[in-house]
């Protein structure tokens, strides 16, 4: 049997197999990751009730407008001694009152607290955003860790399958070999050993392919039927400037973004507290009906009043205790450890980038030597393969050829995508995940 006619066959049978599968482009990847991803969901509401926290109607600087409403009814037994000596006694006397208003409290000036209280909260609102991005880049990585996953397992798995194809080429020539007495025994059990060996790989290899299928449509939502399949190639961009990066790192890193955000947010937080040193001037005002419907012992029977009233009020804390000097001293120091913190964040990310920039080159030069390798091993085998046919060769030496082809190619594809991924975490640091064309 033709080894060369077999193993196209199998690869063609794989191949059509493949095709049959949806294929599942990196784009279209972050696409459903964006629109079905239950932590980037997640991250939305967050954002849309801090959007909702930072409308004018959270604002207080809207008035507050209440009506009230109310209705007595008595029945008295009453004794009435009026100036001329007569007496009157009532006994069940019934009156009523009735009334209802409209009130109306607005705050002309709180010392300023309001306004920086609204201005934090749109800070909010920017920080959640920030988050929010946060959660995306994360998931995003995450993503492609897992895809990359598939992808290498799905080419690992071709690879074993051509060891195993191989192996049964070798399998069936031995056969032949022993019935011509050209061989032993012993080189048949050999081979079929080595075709155990290679299943067992292959199996194995199925398995985790399948496994890491569920992970990745986890993190796809689940939007995926199990029959999908992942794009293997993979483009490096070498016009990477490090000091351009490192620059943009310093911009957009979204670590930094957030502690920024937050010195915005504690600085407002100071302004905020010292307001309670200034006085709060309000407006208020209101319409009210009232209606009378007194007892025979009264002098009117019955009255009715409508009217308006208002006026200005003011609230001058003049001390309370020292509270608010204490509120104001802990918002300095917690807007001084927001700068801490920067100035930590900043040192710890020129570690962090020059890390991943040295761990990408390094990986990446792994990757081209992988790929060197895999011609050495290639012309290795092939010229082992020749030997073997001659008879130049035991099935040993054939069988450490096939095995360290296998390793090369092995390899290999653990190199390539653990370059990708660090190239993908060197520009998450740099904050440019988002905008890598995947």
């Amino acid at each position: 049997m033709n080894i060369k006619f077999v193993f196209l066959s199998m690869l063609l049978l794989l191949q059509i197999h493949l095709f049959a599968q949806e294929l599942i482009t990196p784009e279209q990847a972050v696409a459903l990751a964006l629109e079905n991803n239950y932590g980037i969901k997640l991250s939305n509401t967050d954002v849309e009730i801090a959007k909702n926290n930072a409308s004018v109607l959270n604002s207080g600087y809207l008035p507050v407008l209440s009506g009230s409403a109310g209705a007595t009814h008595n029945i008295d037994n009453t004794e009435a001694e009026f100036s001329d000596g007569g007496v009157t006694v009532l006994n069940g006397a019934e009156s009523s009152r009735y009334n209802a208003s409209l009130n109306l409290n607005y705050t002309l000036f709180d010392g300023l607290g309001r306004s920086y209280n609204y201005k934090q909260l749109k800070e909010n609102e920017q920080l959640n955003e920030l988050q929010a991005r946060e959660t995306i880049e994360n998931t995003i990585l995450q993503l492609f860790t897992v895809y990359y996953n598939v992808a290498e397992l799905k080419e690992n798995t071709e690879a074993i399958l051509q060891t195993l194809t191989i192996s049964k080429d070798r399998l069936v020539r031995a056969e032949y070999q022993f019935e011509y007495g050209q061989n032993t025994k012993l080189a048949v059990l050999n081979a079929e050993v080595d075709i155990n060996n290679d299943s067992i790989s292959l199996m194995n290899s199925k398995q985790q392919l399948k496994n890491f299928k569920r992970d990745l449509n986890l993190v796809l939502g689940n939007t995926l039927t199990d029959n999908f399949n992942v794009d293997t190639d993979i483009v490096f961009s070498t016009l990477y400037n490090k000091e351009e990066l490192f620059e943009k790192a310093k911009i957009n890193n979204i670590n930094l973004l957030q502690i920024d955000k937050n010195i915005a947010i504690n600085t407002l937080g100071v302004k905020s507290e010292k307001s309670a040193y200034l006085p709060t001037v309000g407006l208020f005002g209101s319409y009210g009906w009232n209606k009378s419907n007194n007892n025979a012992a009264s002098f009117v029977a019955v009255s009715t009043n409508t009217g308006l009233s208002g006026g200005l009020s003011l609230n001058w804390n003049l001390f309370d205790g020292g509270s608010s000097i204490t509120r104001v001293k802990n918002a300095k120091i917690n807007l001084q450890a927001q700068n801490i913190q920067k100035e930590e964040l900043l040192v710890t990310l020129e570690r962090d980038f020059n890390n991943a920039w040295d761990d990408f080159q390094n990986k990446l030069n792994i990757y081209k030597l992988q790929e060197q390798n895999i011609i050495t091993s290639q012309n290795n085998f092939d010229r082992t393969e020749e030997k073997f046919k001659l008879g130049q060769v035991n099935s040993i030496e054939f069988r450490q050829a096939q095995l360290n082809l296998l390793s090369a190619e092995l390899s290999r594809n653990q190199a390539k995508y653990f370059a990708k991924i660090a190239e993908l975490q060197m520009l998450q640091i740099c904050g440019e995940l988002l905008n890598v064309n995947f």
